[in-house]
């Protein structure tokens, strides 16, 4: 009883404190919980947009994806310019163990300068670039060598498959894919590839991925599709080759054409060079010279002097001019022949091609006709080819010219064309007296597949009529025949129309050099129906300077083998090749 009590008592006693302390604890889960409510209403009212985005940020990335640059394609679709996957050096320098070490070895590999590449791995930066877009053969080399501190990043790079191949018109791009040279240049708008920023999404082991696999190939920049046909680009690029280095000539050019058209089949240069590597080959050889470099186009301005003086009815093919047996003043000057002729028809002239004989036409028609004929033509204007560097000579206007002017612009002195210009002009002769403006652009092609844009031919002008341009081609099929000045460009079954030329190069006195020429030889084939024109033009031969001995021979190999190839039949009852 006495133990009863007394607990009674305890119990009576400490009942107040312990409540005390329960209200205590109870007042402190409530400020609790009413903290942890303050703060959920705080997340997820207050703070919710932000800690959402922050949580979003921990594994959704926002990036730029760049589509792929477009291809550029001959006309059958053979790809000339595309755009690879590769890969791009760089380090962290401060996990380079030995700089001097790991430069040494890198170097030779990625043809960098020694001294410079150890200076960058001995830079405190935590990045550097090595080397942008490196080869295949280059990565595996490099991964060899285990290297910490190296690592490789995707990129892409412009690659062309078929190296020399068309390389001036198709032209190169720098290391940011952009267009430097060439068509790569002129269409750098339509073949760069579209941007787009996306978001991509971490997976549960730390990889990005998206899952839109197509948007790179949707991005991707339109293809271009030219007129050049990469079979006929090589038997050029072959012709012309041989025939600089058998004459021993600084350079040359060959272009071949669609007189009906303008369609450019061929721009072949010499010397090449690889676009793939292109900084190894000097900027000049980089640069679509058939097209930006005019010169003087000697004795091919003949035909047109003749077309001018048949469309003013002054003469035909068979009236005759007195060629002072091989010398004739002009003012102060003396004019010479090759030969001496005293009376030539105006056929005759053509074949033979006298100085002479043009002076006497040019005398007859006065300045402003030969200055008319000559612009009827395209001389003296750009020819709106669709690549840069289009460049229209220079032909003065007639007001300006002395009479020594005059004649020397017969006979294709004092006047100057681009390869380009000088082909479109002698395919007007081809085409019944129609200027076609050239083209190399075929069609544009999208992403998608679908044509956005055909290119369809261009007339500029009737340049002379019809009956003149065949009356020309009459006289140009005598310059291959026998007694002609090109007759090594004669083709067995087919009847070739051409004009020399051998024009002396200005000296840097002012007056013409006696040691350096440009050959050249323009032509067309068949005569009744052209279905080609090829200009051929070799700088600074040195084994002989005559337009029909070093130009012809490549011309004719060009036409022959291209008729061939397109099965294009004899035109006069001879036997096809």
């Amino acid at each position: 009883m006495a133990t009863k009590s007394r607990n009674s008592v305890i119990n009576q006693t400490a009942s107040p404190a312990v409540t005390l302390r329960i209200t205590i604890i109870q007042w402190c889960f409530a400020a609790a919980m009413l903290l942890i409510a303050m703060k959920a209403v705080d997340i997820q009212v207050f703070k919710s947009t932000d800690l959402t985005q922050r949580a979003r940020n921990e594994y959704i990335r926002s990036i730029t994806v760049e589509g792929k640059r477009g291809d550029i394609v001959d006309r059958n679709m053979k790809r000339l310019s595309t755009t690879i996957d590769s890969f791009s050096i760089a380090a962290n320098p401060r996990e380079i163990k030995d700089a001097p070490k790991t430069a040494k070895k890198l170097a030779p590999i990625l043809n960098l300068n020694t001294k410079k590449l150890q200076e960058q791995l001995e830079s405190d930066r935590g990045f550097v670039w090595i080397k942008r877009k490196i080869s295949p053969p280059e990565i595996e080399k490099i991964k060899v060598l285990d290297i910490d501190g190296l690592f490789f990043k995707n990129d892409v790079i412009r690659f062309h498959p078929q190296k020399t191949l068309a390389a001036q018109v198709v032209g190169i791009t720098g290391s940011d894919g952009v267009g430097l040279e060439g068509i790569e240049y002129g269409y750098n708008d339509i073949l760069k590839g579209k941007s787009q920023q996306i978001s991509i999404e971490k997976d549960a082991v730390g990889r990005y991925y998206t899952e839109d696999k197509n948007l790179q190939d949707r991005l991707r920049g339109d293809t271009l599709v030219l007129t050049i046909d990469a079979t006929i680009q090589f038997i050029a690029e072959r012709a012309l080759e041989k025939a600089v280095m058998d004459n021993r000539g600084e350079s040359g050019m060959a272009i071949v054409m669609r007189p009906s058209t303008g369609e450019i089949l061929a721009v072949a240069h010499f010397p090449e060079f690889n676009p793939n590597s292109f900084s190894q080959f000097k900027r000049e050889s980089w640069r679509n010279r058939s097209v930006t470099d005019p010169f003087e186009p000697g004795s091919t301005m003949k035909v047109f002097v003749a077309a001018a003086v048949l469309e003013l009815n002054i003469a035909t093919p068979q009236s005759i001019f007195f060629c002072e047996n091989g010398k004739y003043s002009v003012g102060r000057s003396t004019v010479k022949d090759t030969h001496k002729y005293d009376w030539l028809t105006l056929k005759q002239i053509i074949k033979y091609s006298s100085n002479i004989g043009a002076i006497k036409l040019s005398e007859i028609m006065g300045k402003k006709m030969l200055y008319d004929t000559m612009k009827s033509f395209g001389f003296g204007d750009m020819t709106n080819i669709d690549c840069p560097g289009d460049s229209p000579g220079l032909l003065s206007h007639y007001d300006q010219w002395a009479n020594i002017d005059t004649a020397a612009i017969s006979f294709g002195q004092g006047i100057s064309v681009s390869a380009v210009q000088l082909l479109t002009a002698i395919s007007a002769l081809a085409n019944d007296g129609i200027l076609m403006r050239p083209k190399i652009v075929k069609e544009i092609i999208s992403n998608s597949g679908e044509i956005r844009q055909s290119f369809t031919p261009e007339s500029v002008r009737q340049a002379v009529s019809g009956k003149t341009a065949l009356q020309i081609r009459d006289m140009m099929r005598s310059v291959v025949e026998e007694g002609g000045t090109a007759t090594q460009a004669d083709i067995n079954g087919y009847s070739v129309c051409g004009k020399t030329g051998t024009a002396q190069k200005a000296s840097k006195d002012g007056g013409y050099s006696k040691t350096k020429y440009t050959a050249l030889f323009a032509a067309f084939a068949p005569m009744k129906t052209p279905e080609l024109s090829v200009l051929v033009v070799v700088d600074e031969p040195q084994k002989s300077h005559y337009g029909g001995v070093v130009a012809a021979p490549a011309v004719r190999e060009i036409l022959s083998e291209t008729f061939h190839y397109l099965k294009i039949p004899p035109d006069n009852g001879g036997y096809p090749l």
